[in-house]
């Protein structure tokens, strides 16, 4: 498996650096759960605009180990609820937010004074990039 390299960092950030649908799995009682997301990338993270009280945050809250799929890459990380969207520490990622998902984020659909709004950071371990070609076998942890 090789370390993040600058030309596979490009094109994650290519093609996940925006408004992003994924998949995302998580694990319950040894059952698999996978439901497509809104995130993005950014310096081997993927971030979700999403709900404390859902399934795949208390799934996420007991076994934080998940997976993801997009665009030709399929990847393991571990998901952290970051908490409430509008909390202090969170300003710097929620503006990215606000610029990356301008399209939809403020449609009425969430509710930013309900502290259950939160971010869902997933830290990307390992992961395979296809691209031009090449099978890229990623190590993100060093």
């Amino acid at each position: 498996m090789e370390k993040l390299k600058e030309n596979v960092e490009k094109v994650i950030v290519e093609r996940f650096g925006k408004d992003s649908l994924i998949a995302l799995a998580t694990v319950e009682e040894g059952v698999p759960h996978v439901r497509t997301v809104d995130g993005y990338y950014d310096n081997g993270a993927f971030y979700v605009l999403t709900y404390t009280l859902s399934n795949k945050m208390r799934q996420i809250a007991k076994n934080p180990v998940v997976a993801i799929s997009g665009e030709w890459f399929t990847a393991h990380g571990t998901g952290t609820n970051l908490g409430w969207f509008c909390k202090k520490e969170n300003e710097p990622i929620a503006n990215k937010m606000n610029t990356i998902f301008a399209a939809w984020i403020n449609n009425g659909h969430n509710n930013f004074e309900d502290e259950n709004t939160c971010i869902l950071r997933i830290d990307l371990t390992d992961g395979v990039l296809f691209s031009d070609g090449r099978r890229y076998e990623i190590d993100f942890t060093k």
